[in-house]
């Protein structure tokens, strides 16, 4: 006689769900211990801080506080759109994020395809610490490290054999950062790519040689489709906040001879708010490029989903 091999019946997915929902009702007390400080610094600091939009739509003093100040509306937005430097802090923000993305975005890609086609581990560990290592160089210390090797005494003129004063011309001021900029965040930003071309198909690379593919073939056919969903959604997330610069970068940067070129909205909201203290202009200012963020981010998503077969974000 056969011994009969009992089979507990598989569940339902509605079945798994109330497991589970009776398991997190049994020991929610565990749950919110663990819960509790993350809701409350988002809520505090992601939440809360909302309520101070309103400031760009009143006339606002510290004295009557948010609540009490005067409503004044729309009159800071036409203000600001009718601003004859409108144009100018708009079109700086706009091309040094177009320009950066244009000449950052493929470089860690490439970075990553170089670094897959390092066979010896000891060889690619070393050069991996080497690119990452900008990455924890902090953005002061960055952009003084730029301010010296571009000053008129610094190795960059003395190699030249120049005395320019680089940080000076408008015209330098997007090369500087966009350069400076991929120097440091190309290598870390990488990592992506690295880990994602490891579960390329080993298989397809192996008949990929044996067919006689060259290196840049099996990149091609091999290599980039692997990590073309990652590529998607980082160009749709940069894209996305092509109106977002670092104010940190581009005030470290700036001085008052290359103003024409370096004075974009983050920059232009400091000044207005908090050196000038009109604070619900620069708000309403500020205000105005997270609204545009949200607009390009929904635009990119849409036109990128219909050029990749609907994936998007």
């Amino acid at each position: 006689m056969k011994a009969q091999i009992y089979r507990k019946p598989q569940q339902t997915f509605w079945e798994k769900i109330s497991g589970k929902l009776k398991y997190v009702k049994k020991n929610w007390q565990l749950y919110l211990i663990f819960l509790l400080p993350a809701l409350l610094l988002t809520i505090i600091f992601k939440y809360l801080p909302m309520g101070g939009v309103l400031i760009a739509f009143e006339d606002y003093n510290v004295i009557d506080g948010v609540l009490g100040s005067p409503w004044v509306g729309l009159e800071y937005f036409r203000r600001f759109l009718s601003s004859p430097d409108f144009m100018s802090y708009l079109m700086n923000t706009l091309k040094l994020s177009v320009y950066g993305l244009l000449w950052g975005f493929p470089v860690p890609i490439i970075l990553a395809l170089l670094l897959n086609r390092i066979r010896r581990k000891g060889i690619q560990k070393k050069i991996q610490l080497l690119i990452y290592a900008p990455n924890f160089i902090s953005v002061i210390v960055l952009c003084g490290m730029v301010r010296m090797f571009l000053s008129p005494v610094g190795p960059i003129n003395q190699v030249l054999g120049i005395d320019t004063n680089w940080m000076t011309m408008p015209s330098a001021f997007r090369t500087i950062y966009i350069a400076s900029g991929i120097w440091q965040a190309a290598g870390w930003s990488s990592i992506m790519y690295t880990a994602a071309l490891s579960n390329a198909s080993k298989d397809l690379e192996e008949a990929a040689i044996v067919d006689g593919a060259n290196i840049l073939q099996q990149i091609w056919y091999v290599e980039l489709p692997a990590i073309k969903n990652i590529i998607v959604i980082q160009f749709i997330l940069q894209a996305g906040n092509i109106m977002s610069i670092g104010f940190e970068k581009a005030y470290a940067l700036q001085t008052d001879m290359n103003l024409p070129a370096s004075e974009i909205l983050s920059t232009y909201v400091y000044r207005i708010g908090l050196l000038n203290g009109d604070y619900g202009y620069s708000t309403a200012v500020g205000l105005f490029n997270s609204v545009i963020n949200v607009i390009l981010l929904i635009i990119v998503n849409f036109v990128v989903s219909r050029l990749n077969e609907g994936e998007g974000l």
